[in-house]
């Protein structure tokens, strides 16, 4: 039943999180989609942090390096390599978070909100890719 209402909270705060990325407009929109997969990536680093694990505190270093990757291609080349960087995150959640040895970093609760949250904003990219094909709109990080 918890993991149920957890999930339903990722999906919620990600629905949440798609109408202020809307509500920023066309060309601001995909600057806040990508803020928000480098701040999913923080998240984990204060984590560790927080439970003072170095070796851990390394992993989530190396999570914020591979996503910002992933922000910086869809800076350069497409906004579907930021859609990608979103889709791979629930691995991360889930593969890193519950089934790995990083379960005693992150709490339980927001390892399955961040995975549903994640699967949400992914899809959500997918389906504007095609729209934003026609007008493509730039990562700006001076324009949020």
């Amino acid at each position: 039943m918890l993991y149920t209402i957890w999930l339903l909270l990722g999906i919620l705060l990600a629905v949440l999180f798609v109408w202020v990325a809307r509500r920023r407009g066309p060309q601001r929109e995909p600057t806040f989609l990508a803020l928000g997969l480098i701040v999913a990536a923080i998240i984990y680093v204060g984590f560790a942090l927080i439970w003072g694990n170095t070796q851990w505190v390394a992993t989530e270093v190396g999570g914020l390096l591979l996503y910002t990757f992933f922000v910086l291609l869809a800076q350069r080349h497409s906004l579907i390599w930021l859609a990608v960087g979103w889709a791979v995150h629930p691995l991360w959640d889930f593969g890193l978070h519950w089934l790995g040895q990083g379960h005693t970093v992150a709490p339980e609760w927001y390892v399955f909100a961040c995975l549903s949250f994640d699967v949400v904003v992914a899809g959500y990219m997918i389906t504007r890719h095609n729209n934003w094909k026609t007008n493509l709109p730039r990562i700006n990080f001076g324009r949020i």
